[in-house]
């Protein structure tokens, strides 16, 4: 299951984004995964001052926005780091690994997330294709949009061969490891906010216990 927000960074956020990009040396992509030999792009260098304003930024954004915390359940989100792609780069099929290590703690990789930070129009190529079986997804968002999806699914960013691709990623540990468990009380939780007026005060109550002893008991870990 797939989570598109549209509006997840302010204008502002993007535009503050786009200048830290502009400002902050990047280095080769694969110093973070050296094995993954179809990957090529660039990302932004953790020693510079830029990186901890641009992953605050985005880091922020997550925390703040409800719709992303009914979807994805998050236990910890990995610090967001930009990354770019310059004409002829791409990112091959793969599937994100299943753990990682941020400081000295090692984190699940339940969700992959992608933060748009340029106009589609600005550049060919580069759409974000995740391969649900033999069918390819293509995503290619708007400044300021997030798109969040299994971490587990087979996904490839497409070579760029017009302008620069420019976009935060992350990875999210989820409180519910299982997918399907997870989009299960994503739409419980959907149901309850769409239909919670209108459901009887006894129903709503009901259906809140139920929720939140599947929380309670899928969470346990």
């Amino acid at each position: 299951m797939f989570l598109e927000i549209k509006d997840f960074l302010s204008p502002a956020e993007v535009a503050r984004l786009q200048a830290i990009a502009a400002a902050t040396p990047f280095v080769d992509g694969r110093i973070s995964n050296p094995a993954m030999e179809t990957k090529n792009n660039l990302q932004v260098s953790h020693t510079d001052p830029g990186y901890a304003e641009s992953a605050r930024i985005v880091a922020d954004a997550f925390a703040r926005s409800e719709p992303f915390r009914d979807f994805a359940f998050p236990r910890h989100v990995a610090p967001p780091l930009l990354a770019r792609y310059e004409v002829g780069m791409q990112y091959g099929i793969h599937a994100d690994t299943s753990h990682m290590r941020f400081g000295n703690a090692m984190h699940r990789s339940d969700l992959s997330a992608t933060v748009w930070l340029n106009p589609p129009a600005s550049y060919e190529g580069g759409e974000l294709v995740v391969h649900l079986g033999t069918q390819p997804v293509v995503i290619k968002g708007e400044p300021g949009s997030v798109v969040v999806y299994p971490s587990t699914q087979l996904h490839q960013v497409a070579p760029v061969r017009r302008g620069q691709r420019l976009v935060s990623i992350t990875f999210i540990e989820s409180l519910i490891a299982q997918e399907y468990q997870r989009t299960q009380l994503y739409e419980l939780s959907e149901v309850a906010a769409l239909e919670g007026l209108n459901m009887r005060w006894e129903n709503r109550i009901r259906l809140d216990a139920v929720r939140n002893n599947l929380l309670r008991l899928w969470s346990a870990s």
